[in-house]
């Protein structure tokens, strides 16, 4: 009897369920430099630090065919080997792949329709939204919804899936820049590095700061707490912060409309700048407590931080992108309660540096 005839070969270990899920992702050039569980977070969001670990550890994920640590820097044109996921560890995109299997849809129409009416700005290598208040722009723990994870929606009639060039925080709205393309990309992130993009910040204060236009020029650092990540002013390790502030409108020692430029982009920034000041961001609980909140005022508890203009050089020469957000609803009902005037144009901040 022929063995062969009876048991038949098995097929390669490529052809089977498992392994054809295997994806091997070619890093781009603006991934170049970054690190491994940096480039992770960025394609795969729910991927937690242990997880990642036990990968690495059992050889499964692999830089050129070779293991690989986390702290392995990449490089433009690499492969990097990324097994059979946990079904709760989905990719946040596409990307540009070498082997795919068959990915599940990741945006539904309705998240694509509701990610398109935000656009505020497109044309060939730029794209700005109007980001709402609530919405994370990157994933983290006990972050199921954010703006990393959706950006398939905003390809448009691009070959490449929309890139993240700076962040806002979740409680903040307004004007958020992505790069089409990986050129601009590239462009944007050191435009944003330097100072060459001008970004004006409204808010409404707690009190009225004194003087009405200033500069305030303190360090700060990051600080794990119990209720997540904090910035505190006066620790060794703090970076140099610098903001210039307008008061725009106020209502006698009350409150005040305030315009913001912040000249660094440090975390939490304008929210700590402007409680070490005496005068906190209306709604920031975080930084300020209950003096963040107006007694006895009938308005919404929501952070009041508006990221109301982006002007920055084109990416590849002309004119000058110019970007204007409108305020979001909680903001605009607060202006009329307050009485100050939401369309404002002029740049307080024209005649400084």
């Amino acid at each position: 009897m022929n063995d062969s005839a009876s048991n038949p070969a098995p097929k390669p270990a490529s052809d089977s369920p498992k392994e054809s899920r295997v994806e091997n992702r070619k890093v781009t050039g603006d991934e170049a430099d970054m690190r491994l569980d940096r480039w992770f977070k960025r394609h795969y969001p729910d991927v937690n630090h242990s997880y990642l670990q036990k990968l690495l550890r059992t050889g499964q994920v692999r830089i050129d065919g070779k293991r690989a640590e986390t702290s392995d820097r990449l490089a433009a044109g690499q492969i990097v080997r990324v097994p059979p996921l946990a079904d709760w560890a989905a990719p946040s995109s596409k990307g540009p792949l070498v082997v795919t299997g068959k990915p599940k849809p990741l945006v539904s129409d309705k998240q694509a329709a509701e990610l398109q009416a935000m656009v505020l700005y497109r044309d060939a290598d730029v794209i700005a939204i109007n980001k709402p208040a609530g919405l994370a722009v990157q994933g983290g723990t006990n972050t199921a919804k954010h703006l990393d994870g959706l950006l398939d929606a905003l390809r448009f009639d691009g070959n490449e899936r929309p890139k993240l060039v700076h962040r806002l925080d979740k409680d903040t709205s307004g004007v958020l820049l992505l790069a089409r393309t990986s050129f601009a990309a590239t462009k944007l992130t050191e435009m944003f590095r330097g100072t060459e993009v001008r970004k004006i910040y409204w808010a409404a204060t707690v009190g009225v700061p004194k003087p009405y236009q200033g500069k305030i020029d303190l360090a700060l650092a990051k600080e794990a707490g119990p209720h997540g990540e904090r910035v505190a002013e006066g620790k060794e390790d703090a970076r140099r912060a610098l903001t210039y502030y307008s008061v725009l409108e106020n209502t006698g020692k009350q409150s005040a409309f305030v315009a913001m430029w912040p000249r660094t982009g440090r975390t939490h920034q304008l929210r700590v700048h402007m409680a070490a000041i005496g005068t906190p961001i209306l709604g920031d609980g975080k930084y300020a407590g209950q003096d963040a909140f107006l007694a006895g005022a009938e308005l919404t508890k929501k952070l009041h931080l508006h990221a109301r203009r982006v002007i920055l050089p084109n990416p590849r020469g002309g004119k000058a992108i110019d970007v204007t957000a409108p305020l979001p609803d909680h903001m605009l009902a607060t202006w009329k309660y307050l009485g100050f005037s939401a369309n404002l144009r002029d740049d307080p901040f024209e005649d400084l540096e």
